[in-house]
């Protein structure tokens, strides 16, 4: 069996090894970063519920994102036709959801999941698109409400 190949990443959290079979192609980018196409997934702490969307070729992009349903139930996304394609959906049950996460500068207690552009990721396909929300019945932010340390 031939061992899949890795490569050596700076990123914001130091450098990291990744197999290529982790890297995650976004064909449009991401939105204010379209001409960023590769990217992974970094895992900041065992059993953390965010993780950090680091771009494979500029060491300062880096996004901290989060499954939303790890903090809410309801969150609807729906795929449409396009995205399927692009993701190469043929089960659905292989997309996963992410949000972005913003925590305000010295002010964790605010910290808050972006909920207008859902991040979709193709598991199985490793492609993925950042889409707009269009449900106007889900608020643009959850407010987590962490405690300050």
């Amino acid at each position: 069996m031939e061992k899949q190949k890795e490569i050596v990443i700076e990123t914001r959290i130091g450098t990291q090894s990744v197999s290529m079979d982790k890297v995650i192609e976004f064909p449009r980018g991401l939105l204010g970063f379209e001409d960023h196409h590769n990217f992974t997934l970094l895992q900041l702490r065992d059993a953390s519920p965010f993780l950090v969307l680091q771009s494979m070729d500029a060491p300062n992009l880096g996004f901290l994102v989060a499954d939303p349903y790890s903090f809410i139930d309801d969150y609807p996304v729906v795929i449409n036709s396009a995205d399927e394609e692009t993701l190469q959906v043929e089960d659905p049950a292989d997309v996963a959801v992410l949000v972005t996460v913003t925590i305000p500068h010295g002010r964790p207690e605010n910290t808050a999941l972006n909920l207008t552009g859902p991040i979709l990721v193709n598991r199985k396909s490793r492609r993925g698109v950042q889409t707009p929300l269009t449900d106007k019945n889900v608020p643009p932010q959850l407010y987590l409400n962490i405690e300050s340390k």
